[in-house]
């Protein structure tokens, strides 16, 4: 999707599957007007990714993601799973939520413009550098919390000495809100590199909206040095600093393992959200490389480049989707506090599960033992290992 491939034409399966090369060899020879879509030898292959991707993957995740994010932030914002952690993790919630609603956007554009009737073209063009904003702006954010949730990783394996003062709630409120603002006004560009159109196409004796690079989108002096910094911002410069600390934490995990001990809390809580990172790392590599190699543009560039976008972008939605599984099948914390919100009797306590009763409710000793406030600060201490 690249940022929303709404301003091109979706044709039709009829078009797609069953146009001949005498057809085609037709369009080619009479040469589109301003109201045709571009066709070369890449354009089915651009059609059919756009249609996997924008009107089957994208409302299935979509849904599915929107839903789960939601269960995550009711869940996260729980009392018994008050850390800096969890902050990092909700914030990174609403990111990919926000995302999400952008990509089910473009699922709902996708159906309209493949009926091409001029007010579905009139807003689907108007609609589009705004949704290419709030694409790049969403993908920026995420990078840039899963990066805080490295670091924070790192601070609380490597240097622990260091945790208690910096892993605290209030400082990741903070940085979450700097990502978030950051961001917010570092993309602004994105939402001014397209405009619509109202074009007349005189070969035809019809007149079409469409999507065009604006002024600022063809100032190339501004534009090229721009691009590459948000390139680097976007997925290059996470990417790198993901698998660096990826690699240390990992291997200081490695260094303190006693052969036949159980992990501790802390190292459990690590290795979950080390699974978090790896698999948005594995998510953005394809995103980073078209990025390092092609720019972020979609509507200017070749159907090709289109068809590639609408599959690295696919996994960019799958990413923002799937951190509620990893949560649930990853730590029993959660789930117990998901069963305490959502489940209407609490499961009886089984004392291979170290859970206790306390006041008629069931809940995790560890949880009870780690989420108890510090006294001396109001924003709370993340020295507590709750994870989630």
């Amino acid at each position: 999707m690249g940022s929303y491939g709404i301003a091109e034409n979706l044709s039709s399966l009829v078009v797609i599957f069953n146009s001949t090369p005498e057809i085609i060899a037709l369009n080619i020879t009479n040469g589109p007007g301003p109201c045709d879509d571009a066709t070369d030898e890449y354009s089915g292959f651009y059609n059919v990714a756009q249609f996997i991707t924008g009107l089957i993957i994208y409302p299935i995740v979509c849904i599915l993601g929107i839903i789960g994010n939601t269960l995550t932030l009711i869940v996260l914002s729980h009392k018994d799973m008050a850390t800096s952690t969890n902050v990092y993790l909700s914030a990174l919630a609403v990111s990919d939520t926000i995302k999400l609603i952008n990509d089910f956007f473009y699922f709902i554009m996708v159906v309209l413009q493949d009926q091409n009737l001029d007010k579905d073209m009139r807003l689907i063009s108007n609609f589009y550098p705004y949704a290419h904003y709030i694409f790049n702006m969403s993908v920026c954010v995420t990078a840039w919390l899963t990066v805080s949730v490295a670091v924070e990783r790192y601070i609380s394996i490597c240097i622990i000495t260091r945790a208690k003062e910096m892993c605290t709630i209030s400082k990741a409120r903070i940085v979450s809100t700097v990502v978030f603002l950051t961001m917010i006004i570092l993309t602004i560009p994105s939402a001014l590199r397209y405009e619509a159109i109202h074009q007349v196409d005189t070969y035809k004796n019809i007149t079409c909206y469409t999507v065009l690079p604006s002024a600022l989108g063809n100032n190339s002096d501004f534009m090229d040095p721009y691009t590459w910094v948000q390139n680097s911002l976007r997925s290059i410069i996470p990417l790198i600093v993901l698998i660096f600390l990826n690699a240390r934490i990992i291997n200081e995990l490695r260094k303190q393992r006693v052969k036949g001990k159980k992990l501790s809390s802390r190292n459990r809580i690590t290795l979950m959200l080390i699974a978090i990172i790896i698999f948005f790392t594995v998510c953005i590599m394809p995103d980073a490389f078209m990025s390092l190699f092609f720019g972020f543009g979609y509507v200017d560039e070749s159907n090709l480049v289109k068809g590639i976008r609408e599959i690295t972008d696919s996994l960019l939605a799958i990413n923002s989707a799937f951190n509620f599984v990893l949560y649930c099948s990853m730590s029993k914390i959660f789930r117990t506090t998901f069963s305490k919100i959502f489940l209407t009797r609490c499961l009886a306590p089984k004392p291979s599960q170290d859970r206790l009763l306390n006041n008629g409710t069931c809940i995790e000793k560890e949880a009870k033992s780690v989420n108890r406030k510090d006294s001396s600060s109001g924003s709370g201490n993340n020295n507590k290992e709750t994870f989630v």
